[in-house]
């Protein structure tokens, strides 16, 4: 089953918008970064600033701007913004009642799915935006385009 890929970009754009020290990101600049359209960036900005994550800087030179501190933005914020956050798909169709397990694999699954859903989000809730950035700093692998 595919898997969403909005959770990665978000927190890539995310990073670059705080590396780029304070200057305003054009969804075109963060589309080429991340290797994907400014159509996916835009959609991906619209629900980070919905959320309070982000803010827009209208006008020349303008764009995306973090809407508060990276240290203060958690991966569990950005988790909750961009994706679906019902981790676990059950059933497509209700299973047979009227059959031993199907009557029960439900209430049977429900404990531990919770239970991991539970440590995915306190492990998101432990790293930060901030946290990311200075990874990618660490890492070194880089030097900011000219137009950031």
């Amino acid at each position: 089953m595919p898997t969403s890929t909005r959770f990665a970009v978000a927190i890539h754009a995310l990073a670059a918008i705080a590396v780029s020290d304070g200057k305003p990101l054009r969804s075109e600049d963060l589309a080429h970064s991340v290797n994907t359209s400014a159509v996916v960036i835009r959609g991906l900005l619209s629900r980070l600033n919905d959320a309070g994550l982000t803010r827009s800087m209208l006008g020349a030179g303008g764009g995306a701007l973090l809407a508060k501190p990276a240290n203060k933005i958690r991966l569990l914020d950005v988790y909750e913004a961009v994706e679906d956050t019902e981790l676990f798909t059950l059933h497509r169709t209700p299973p047979s009642e009227t059959c031993p397990v199907g009557g029960n694999i439900v209430a049977a699954m429900q404990p531990a799915l919770a239970l991991a859903r539970k440590a995915l989000e306190e492990e998101l809730a432990k790293v930060t935006i901030a946290d990311i950035a200075e990874e990618v700093a660490r890492l070194g692998k880089f030097s900011l385009p000219s137009a950031w």
